[in-house]
This record gives C-alpha cells, structure tokens and sequence, in this order.
C-alpha cells in the first residue's frame, strides 16, 4: 500500500484553488491536481504491507491527539525545483502546527527516510512542455481540524486517493 499523512483543506478552499488552477487553460503541458485531492502532505510513508496499517493508524490518532486544531494560510505559488525547468507547481502553506504534525510523525516513524518538510498543496504537475504561469498571491486560511492517513493508488489516469482514516486534532 502506498500512504502517506495529510491535511485536506475545506471544499470552499479546494473551490478557490481550482479557481487559480484555471491560469492553465491552454497550457497542454500541465495536468492540474483534482481539487477533491488538493492536500498538503505531513509525511510520505511510500510503499508499506498492509500489516502496518494499526500501527499507522494508532501513530496518526496519537500524535493528532497532542496538536491542537490551527489555521493554515495559503500563501503564494512556486515551483519545484525552483529554478530551471519546473515539474510542479504549488501554493506555499503555513501555520503553527505543520511543522510540529510532520516533525512528530517522523520522529514516531523513525525508520522512514523522509525528505524535508515543504508544506504546500500542488496544484498542478508538468506533463509536457509547459511554460510557467505567474505567481499569484492565493491569500486564504482554513482551520485544521483533522490528520488523515491516507492510500494512494496509481492508475493510468493519475494517483487516486482514498482516506483509510481521519484523526481529530486535540
């Protein structure tokens, strides 16, 4: 199974960055991120047996249980990498608790090589030539009410994500 720890912004939110993910009308070499699976992810489990899901889901309730909910901002787009030819384009999150939620799954999961946190939802990834679109300034906040683990299933038409569970901040 391939998971991964995230935060899944509002349907209000996931409606407003749709709206700036149609800045890619008439750009072919961008293929936009659904808006029902726009999230910022926490922690990248990668590919685990199906035998480690309790312990997953007793870490994602636990450590859930010690964050308090908080406000995530989003602020303006980039692209990773940041220089050269870009493979992704986001939107920049914040908020008190990202960095706290990513460094405690982590130390919890120590036997997981995790690349460095950058929180931020992607809005859309590169498919093919594609020219980069001008920053934009998205200003939005949200409460973050909730950690989810969650599959992610790669199919011919794109990743598929599926919420095996949702963790209530404390």
């Amino acid at each position: 199974m391939r998971l991964f720890y995230a935060i899944f912004p509002p349907r209000e939110v996931q409606a407003a960055l749709s709206q700036a993910q149609e800045k890619l009308r008439g750009y072919r070499g961008w293929k936009p991120s659904p808006p029902h699976q726009l999230h910022i992810t926490l922690l990248f489990l990668g590919e685990q047996p199906p035998e480690r899901l309790p312990e997953f889901r007793r870490i994602g309730r636990e450590v859930a249980a010690r964050v308090r909910a908080f406000e995530v901002e989003l602020g303006g787009t980039g692209y990773f990498p940041p220089s050269g030819s870009p493979r992704v384009w986001f939107v920049k999150a914040s908020g008190e608790g990202l960095e706290l939620l990513a460094k405690e799954l982590q130390q919890a999961l120590p036997d997981l090589k995790a690349a460095p946190f950058k929180p931020h939802l992607t809005l859309a990834r590169k498919k093919g030539p594609a020219p980069r679109v001008g920053p934009l300034l998205m200003n939005i906040r949200f409460h973050a009410k909730a950690v989810c683990l969650v599959e992610s299933k790669l199919e011919r038409s794109g990743s598929q994500y599926r919420v095996l569970e949702q963790f209530p901040l404390g």
